[in-house]
């Protein structure tokens, strides 16, 4: 069997690796040129995944995994497709179909008879039966369900331990078929292992639903899920604010009652599936009020911070700001969607002068990406806001001697559980305050 896998990002390449360690021959289709050429020279483009620089070296030298710029080629050599092109939405929250509508066009010019193609990119519910099968149909001259299949099956994995999410969550099938989905299901059984769970209602493995509806709405809803619990702990965290009670003491003791969990609130909420996909979800559904809601709430706690500090007695002087931490995960080196740009957005708004630190990125690289690097000594800032977690944040937060000037810290992350680390500098996180 030959495995095309269009979209060699952090998801995509990953799965490349995973369908040539199967003994498959994979071509992996890309329109980046150096992410081609990092590849087929056994070099992982992106840095952060487990296991990723090993295997990756692996299957490249044993010539199962391919990278090219030709993706219409590499279509025409393979039985299976596996598309992860990024969709994104634009400034009025639409989605941007265009770099997947594209794909999905290079796909059809050269999809043969018996090829299965499955869509692994978050779509709203809809897209994959309504907007690619029928593109594919038209493009290729051929029916889908009998000529070829198509299946949609939501990537569930967490960048930085994608092969391990891999074994340990079921993998979702939903064709545009019957035989569309019993096609899918043979494949990714043949190609995934899966982990032992005793905590599931049915063995893990691959779980078929009724259509590729039902899937599109299983990723619509674990993620549009979580935002709106995100967006209820943020409004909880308000109400604390407006009682002096500690939210995150309050969230720990709730979180201990079975069959409940509440997220943390945070300063801002960010990575890829959370601002994105509940916009995905009511895009298709225009009575989500809850879900809007809860994006609303989300998308506005960088200027409630900011509204905080503006309002903290003694006034903040210097009005200099760091920002501790860039990507939207501390683990991750990613900037896409990260919470630091409305955050530094707003702080220049409030005339503060900003600086950003984060461990991950050289100061060049959060220039090149929109973002004042540290460059001032720790003596000269006013205020810290960590933005996201990280040891070598407290770390640097535990050196009194180095924030002279320090009358604050806004512990977006709950780093220090409310006890400021520097005597005499207070410190106020999202729903309460000490000093």
């Amino acid at each position: 069997m030959t495995v095309t896998v269009v979209g060699l990002g952090k998801i995509g390449l990953p799965l490349a690796v995973q369908f040539a360690l199967k003994g498959e021959l994979v071509f992996g289709a890309d329109i980046n040129s150096k992410t081609v050429a990092l590849i087929n020279d056994g070099i992982a483009p992106f840095p952060g995944e487990q296991d990723l620089g090993k295997l990756l070296r692996e299957v490249v030298d044993s010539g199962k995994l391919i990278a090219t710029l030709e993706t219409a080629e590499c279509v025409a050599q393979s039985e299976v497709v596996i598309v992860v092109v990024p969709l994104i939405v634009d400034e009025n929250a639409q989605p941007d179909f265009e770099s997947i509508d594209s794909a999905t066009y290079e796909i059809g010019r050269s999809l043969k008879k018996g090829t299965l193609v499955s869509y692994e990119t978050t779509l709203p519910i809809g897209t994959t039966r309504k907007r690619f099968a029928k593109m594919l149909e038209e493009v290729s001259g051929l029916e889908v369900g009998s000529d070829f299949f198509v299946v949609f099956s939501p990537e569930r994995v967490l960048t930085g331990r994608v092969f391990s999410d891999l074994r340990k969550y079921p993998k979702i099938v939903g064709g545009v078929t019957p035989s569309c989905a019993e096609r899918g299901a043979e494949f990714y059984g043949t190609m995934l292992d899966f982990d032992a769970r005793n905590d599931l209602p049915s063995v893990n493995g691959v779980w078929c639903l009724e259509s590729s509806e039902s899937a599109e709405f299983v990723k619509l809803a674990e993620t549009t899920f979580r935002d709106v619990n995100i967006g209820l702990a943020n409004q909880f965290a308000k109400f604390a604010d407006k009682l002096k009670l500690n939210i995150f003491d309050v969230i720990q003791a709730a979180n201990s009652q079975p069959f409940s969990h509440i997220h943390q609130p945070g300063v801002a909420v960010g990575g890829h599936c959370i601002p994105v996909y509940p916009q995905f979800y009511f895009w298709g559904d225009p009575e989500a009020s809850i879900v809007r809601e809860a994006r609303s709430t989300n998308v506005g706690m960088p200027r409630y911070l900011v509204d905080r500090l503006n309002s903290f007695q003694p006034a903040i002087e210097p009005k200099r700001a760091l920002v501790l931490g860039a990507a939207y995960r501390s683990e991750v080196k990613e900037l896409a969607f990260s919470g630091v740009y409305p955050l530094v957005q707003q702080l220049r708004a409030n005339e503060y002068e900003v600086e950003v630190f984060d461990p991950l990125f050289s100061n060049q690289e959060l220039s090149e990406m929109g973002l004042p690097g540290m460059t001032s000594n720790l003596s000269e800032f006013g205020v810290v806001v960590i933005q996201n977690s990280s040891d070598e944040f407290i770390e640097m937060l535990s050196l009194k001697q180095n924030w002279t000037s320090l009358k604050l810290i806004a512990d977006g992350r709950n780093l220090f559980e409310g006890k400021s680390p520097i005597e005499g500098v207070a410190i106020l996180g999202v729903g309460f305050s000490f000093t």
